[in-house]
């Protein structure tokens, strides 16, 4: 949100507005901060609406107590809304304990009556140097998108980029979301940043894996249990809802869960209320949920394995992240990203992919998306002699659709033969020569063509048995 008049040769104060029934409060704070703010007065929640939409006030001065509506939910409401300007709570002498209720609906900080002119001042102050560095960290954030990474999640084509743009400005909501796309394409990632760039973001970020559990620990999980629940439960244990209060609960394949799990979950997402398995009583939560599966769930409520009412409280926002066949431009910068993370963590300096096999890479089908490329990946860099992967370091482990299917159609009969490691020996040897041809033989300069140091390529030759033309210049 641009708080900034755009006409402006410089910044514009910062805009405050204060909500108060009282009048003379409202003047008191007004002469203290006019000084230096654009102040704006509001004498009841009804008048504070309207000024909201016309005016986008950076800061709201916020009396609890007041005759119409409750200065609490007007803050609750506000902390809705995406970008909302910070709150500090104005509360009666006494009310405490209101005001802690306050800062957990999201009011940045509150002040009791009576306060002194200096203590409001630096209240504001710091409220409104946290707005600033709130809008900066948005700023380097959505630059971040705009070079094509979202936490850990990378791509700069133009699918990736919408759905970065998306779930950026989703976070900023506090909306339901549904993640959908097939396993491995990042959509944990996906979730974890959009926790880290909500309201919630210093809130707990709570994962549960619904497809990993068998049914009955599913809901032990969830919600917990008491001692002397069930044979075995020894002590009482919180469950995942309780853990994520004032946070983010993420369901990791939601669809995987049994009717009878979704129903209870159905039930706690109505309620906003947790009981315990063996309790009595029910725990009020404030969770926000997360949720992601590779299953298309229109067609499991089609075949009635998923429940249509959970789906639509699920997906109050859908985002798709697409699998990675779908944006394969994006293959070259996400190499270049995992070669410089896998060279760290194995201790080796960053590896560089060479032309022929990065045009490889691209060309595979990648079943198992991001997760299987950044596993090839590590495979070749672990197993490689050479700072430089060329197409014969992904001759293990590769998809089927790359190295070796554009080998067969050089030289043909690779996939006919039944022992794996004969064929990768035929392919290597066809590759190889094919190579040599194409440079008449000359071994340094095939070396440089394939991404290979002269002498590497020498050892393989040896290896294979190849001779070289006697006539090649080495």
């Amino acid at each position: 949100m641009n708080h900034s008049s755009p006409t402006s040769s410089k910044p514009a104060s910062p805009t405050i507005l204060i909500v108060d029934d009282d009048s003379t409060a409202r003047y008191g704070m007004r002469r203290a901060l006019d000084d230096r703010y654009r102040v704006l007065e509001a004498e009841g929640v009804a008048a504070a609406r309207q000024m909201m939409i016309r005016e986008n006030p950076h800061l709201v001065l916020l009396d609890i107590e007041m005759p119409e509506e409750s200065g609490l939910d007007f803050l609750r409401e506000l902390k809705e809304q995406a970008n909302s300007p910070a709150v500090i709570m104005i509360t009666a002498y006494g009310s405490e304990k209101i005001a802690v209720e306050a800062m957990k609906s999201g009011a940045y900080d509150y002040l009791p009556k009576p306060f002194e002119v200096d203590e409001l001042r630096l209240v504001v102050e710091r409220a409104i140097e946290h707005l600033a560095l709130a809008e900066e960290n948005l700023r380097l954030k959505r630059q971040l998108v705009s070079e094509g990474q979202f936490g850990a999640m990378i791509g700069a084509s133009k699918v990736m980029r919408e759905l970065f743009d998306l779930a950026d400005r989703v976070a900023q909501a506090e909306v339901t979301v549904l993640i959908q796309g097939e396993s491995g394409t990042g959509k944990d990632l996906l979730a974890t940043e959009i926790h880290r760039r909500s309201n919630r973001g210093r809130g707990p970020f709570v994962a549960l894996n619904c497809a990993a559990l068998p049914e009955h620990l599913i809901e032990s999980e969830l919600f917990g249990y008491e001692k002397g629940a069930f044979s075995g439960a020894t002590a009482m244990k919180r469950g995942k809802f309780e853990l994520a209060n004032g946070g983010v609960l993420f369901l990791d394949e939601v669809g995987d869960m049994s009717l009878s799990t979704q129903a209870k979950l159905l039930r706690v997402l109505e309620t906003r209320r947790v009981e315990r398995l063996g309790g009595t009583t029910a725990q009020e939560v404030d969770v926000r949920i997360v949720s992601a599966t590779n299953k298309d769930l229109a067609a499991e409520i089609a075949k009635q394995t998923f429940r249509e009412d959970l789906y639509y409280r699920l997906r109050v926002v859908l985002l798709r992240v697409p699998a990675l066949r779908e944006h394969r431009e994006d293959v070259p910068l996400m190499v270049q990203q995992f070669c410089r993370m896998l060279g760290e963590k194995h201790g080796r300096p960053t590896p560089v992919v060479s032309k022929q096999a990065m045009e490889l890479l691209q060309k595979a089908e990648w079943k198992g998306n991001v997760r299987e490329l950044k596993n090839v990946l590590e495979s070749a860099i672990v197993m490689s002699r050479s700072d430089i992967l060329g197409p014969e370091d992904f001759s293990t482990g590769f998809p089927e659709t790359g190295v070796a299917r554009e080998a067969a159609t050089d030289d043909g009969g690779f996939l006919g033969i039944d022992d794996y490691r004969e064929a990768r020996r035929q392919f290597e040897i066809a590759f190889i020569k094919g190579k040599l041809r194409e440079n008449g033989g000359n071994i340094t300069r095939t070396a440089a063509a394939i991404g290979l140091h002269r002498q590497s390529l020498q050892e393989k030759l040896r290896e294979l048995g190849i001779r070289p033309e006697a006539g090649e210049q080495s």
